[in-house]
């Protein structure tokens, strides 16, 4: 297995014993997390927009107050992290070539 399908892994078995981890641990896992779908995403081209609707801001607002939330929401985090480091690593792999509209309708082709 790769480190990217080991820490898939790795997120998915702290999502099912979310109980068990200490809030420090749930924290670190979600930042690492995070870390790895920004770098991802600059690879693959993908820019990260910030807003709103990106799921990502959502587990970085969720990853510096894990001690506090309940286990159900930090679950589900570690759960969408999973799915989007999955995702991402399904499209790295298919060279797929990701093309961007910008503002004023030009396409910008990323590999």
């Amino acid at each position: 297995m790769t480190a990217t399908t080991d820490f898939i892994a790795e997120l998915v078995r702290a999502a099912n014993e979310v109980a068990k981890l200490p809030p420090m641990e749930r924290g670190r896992l979600l930042k690492r997390a995070i870390a790895t779908i920004r770098n991802m995403r600059d690879i693959v081209g993908f820019p990260t927009c910030g807003s709103a609707a990106d799921s990502l801001k959502a587990i970085g607002a969720l990853a510096g107050s894990t001690g506090s939330r309940p286990d159900a929401d930090v679950r589900a985090a570690l759960l969408e992290a999973a799915g989007m480091i999955r995702d991402l690593r399904i499209v790295m792999d298919s060279k797929i070539e990701v093309i961007i509209k910008n503002a004023r309708g030009l396409d910008r082709p990323t590999s």
